[in-house]
């Protein structure tokens, strides 16, 4: 293969690899991600690890650190269909149909296969959108956003993140009959659309469809040489930072829940980070997505063959993620097991205020548990990436 002179590396490695320091954020995200679902499945805690009045410093940052998930996952959704599918020579039909078939596979797979893993009952009396659900739906909306220049759709994304908390203050029981159209679009809200049967929304799709369309208008950054591609993910990751530090602090816009001054420093400091996550704020997209950029920058600079592992959580992540689910489920009952007999089959491992008060594990334990599930996850994930490599069928791109 031949490239014309003026072209730079970076193109020539959107057409020829993947870009490692993607994947490798991408599995750090991945793996926090299972932490927080293993903290779900195992805790001892029975109130909010967020809840200032209650919680504790490490138990506060486990869960706050694993916010970085569901706004990185997302944004880094859209620059993969930039990269990877954007520059191929295909039509942007082409490309539409594989976004719209590829998103509502995601939907199906949260309503199905994912639900099951988190609760596992077959009556399905209890349905949640979740990450899923917004990333298919996200997908679907940039299967017709492709069709615009890219600066239009950069500034649709940063008008959608940074817009949203304009309607905080309108709520799903003001609008009647479309009450259940606003809740999918921007307030997390529970309904029974058939007796017993209730679904509940809690990833709202407005500002996740913003984090989509940003982050496919920022897969135009590795077109860039390193040199300019560093420079700008370090300015732009700080930034975005102190542009969260700056509006958090007036304590007038971007979040519904101020900060407030705690009894004393430290607490004062986590009330100012802990910011809404259902739906996501436009400080919560700042601060994650801000140090997402920092880790991207990082890991652009240097090779880190200590996150090494990494790379191979992030390059089937779908995989990894419907995965760990039920393997953390499984092991939870497994756990219960030799104290609570059969029933463990059966009980509802992430509604704390229904477990038996003698349930669950101290964070140390936790962690200790979330170390041994990564080192089981590592070969099942690398036996399906290089499945996936060598037997390079059409089905296996839509996982």
């Amino acid at each position: 293969m031949s490239f014309s002179s003026n072209e730079t590396l970076s193109t020539k490695q959107l057409r020829t690899k993947r870009i490692i320091s993607i994947d490798m954020l991408r599995g750090l995200v991945m793996v926090l991600m299972a932490l927080d679902h293993l903290r779900d499945f195992l805790t001892n805690v029975r109130f909010r690890p967020t809840d200032l009045t209650q919680t504790n410093v490490p138990l506060f940052l486990t869960r706050w650190v694993t916010h970085l998930c569901a706004p990185t996952f997302i944004f880094l959704a859209g620059v993969a269909v930039y990269l990877y599918f954007g520059r191929r020579p295909q039509s942007k039909q082409e490309l539409s149909r594989y976004l719209i078939i590829r998103g509502l596979w995601l939907v199906f797979l949260e309503l199905t296969v994912v639900h099951f893993g988190w609760l596992f009952d077959p009556t399905y009396s209890f349905l949640a959108a979740g990450v899923l659900w917004a990333l298919g739906w996200s997908m679907v909306v940039l299967a017709a956003l492709i069709r615009m220049p890219i600066p239009l759709i950069a500034a649709l994304g940063i008008l959608l993140i940074g817009g949203h908390n304009l309607f905080d203050n309108i709520h799903a029981e003001q609008l009647g009959r479309w009450g259940w159209l606003w809740a999918v679009l921007h307030e997390p809200k529970m309904f029974t659309p058939f007796p017993h049967k209730n679904f509940f929304i809690s990833y709202p799709l407005i500002p996740w469809i913003g984090v989509m369309a940003t982050g496919y208008a920022f897969g135009t950054v590795f077109k860039l040489e390193k040199a300019s591609r560093l420079q700008l993910l370090r300015r732009l990751g700080l930034g975005l930072i102190a542009s969260f530090v700056v509006l958090r602090a007036l304590n007038i816009y971007g979040d519904p829940y101020p900060w407030a001054v705690q009894t004393n420093f430290i607490r004062t400091i986590l009330s100012f980070i802990n910011c809404n996550k259902y739906p996501p704020s436009l400080l919560y997209l700042l601060i994650t997505l801000g140090l997402a950029m920092l880790l991207l920058y990082l890991f652009e600079k240097q090779k880190w063959r200590i996150f090494k592992p990494l790379v191979v959580f992030g390059q089937v992540p779908l995989f990894f993620y419907i995965i760990h689910l039920w393997l953390i489920h499984l092991t939870a009952i497994l756990l219960a097991l030799p104290k609570y007999g059969l029933k463990a089959i059966i009980m509802p491992f992430i509604v704390s205020r229904l477990m038996p008060a003698d349930y669950g594990y101290d964070l140390p334990i936790i962690y200790n548990i979330w170390i041994i599930m990564i080192i089981l996850l590592y070969p099942l994930c690398s036996w399906f990436r290089n499945y996936k490599t060598k037997y390079p069928n059409k089905w296996l791109k839509y996982l």
